[in-house]
């Protein structure tokens, strides 16, 4: 019998938001949300599942079903509704694609690019004063933290202050972050002329919550490494993952 993630508790949480969502009451759905945890922390193909979380084909399918219908996602989103914003940090990371991640047959973007580590994603996340995920965008890895800043931003709650490391060192993403009613906290690189004599260092240091959260997320193994073909499934995955950060809390 393979290892388990839901206690007890953590799945009437799980549960009282998936009936929330007009999901049906099935005794079947724990261990169907068990096989789907399972290919979260282990990485495996669908078709490997182990056969005590049912056929690895109804746990997919429904993986599917949830994924089209954002019901993960939401799922992220009302366990991350009691964030403390005070402070918000941002940062980058890449994720390498496996080769079997590539070549979905669509024409829409699917969030992998070629970079110098070969096909990646990156994932832009923003966590809360305690280093819970609050938000996310993926985009292909070859894309520049800066570039999807204010993207990012802007799916923020108000917050007293956003903390980033000098890589957003940008006017556009410090006057985004004033739009939102924040003070930015981004020091400027060694060549600037302007200097960081209004930068709160203290407050600087605690930017490594965000690293922690990446280090958490990656301990789940189709984060670390991207499996899937499709960016609406990997973002179905991320938000699971989130969501479990969030469901001892």
């Amino acid at each position: 019998m393979p290892r388990l993630m839901l206690t007890d508790e953590m799945w009437s949480k799980l549960k009282a938001i998936l009936l929330e969502d007009r999901i049906y009451n099935k005794p079947e759905h724990r261990q169907t949300m068990e096989g789907i945890l399972y290919r979260l922390r282990v990485g495996c193909p669908w078709r490997d599942l182990p056969e005590c979380f049912g056929k690895w084909n109804t746990v997919y399918r429904r993986f599917l079903l949830w994924s089209r219908k954002g019901i993960l996602k939401r799922l992220f989103k009302t366990l991350a509704q009691d964030t403390d914003t005070e402070w918000e940090f941002i940062d980058g990371s890449y994720v390498k694609a496996h080769q079997h991640s590539t070549g979905a047959a669509s024409d829409e973007e699917q969030a992998i690019a070629l970079s110098r580590g070969g096909n990646t994603s990156k994932i832009h996340l923003a966590v809360d004063s305690y280093g819970l995920p609050i938000e996310f965008i993926i985009t292909g890895g070859d894309i520049h933290d800066s570039a999807a800043t204010n993207d990012l931003i802007e799916l923020l709650p108000y917050a007293d202050y956003i903390v980033a490391d000098k890589g957003y060192d940008s006017e556009k993403i410090r006057s985004k972050a004033r739009e939102q009613g924040a003070t930015p906290v981004i020091p400027r690189r060694c060549n600037s002329k302007t200097g960081n004599a209004d930068i709160d260092w203290c407050l600087y240091k605690y930017r490594h919550l965000v690293e922690n959260a990446f280090a958490r997320l990656k301990h789940f193994r189709s984060i670390a490494t991207r499996y899937d073909k499709l960016k609406i499934h990997f973002e179905s995955m991320l938000s699971l993952a989130c969501a479990m950060i969030w469901l001892p809390m």
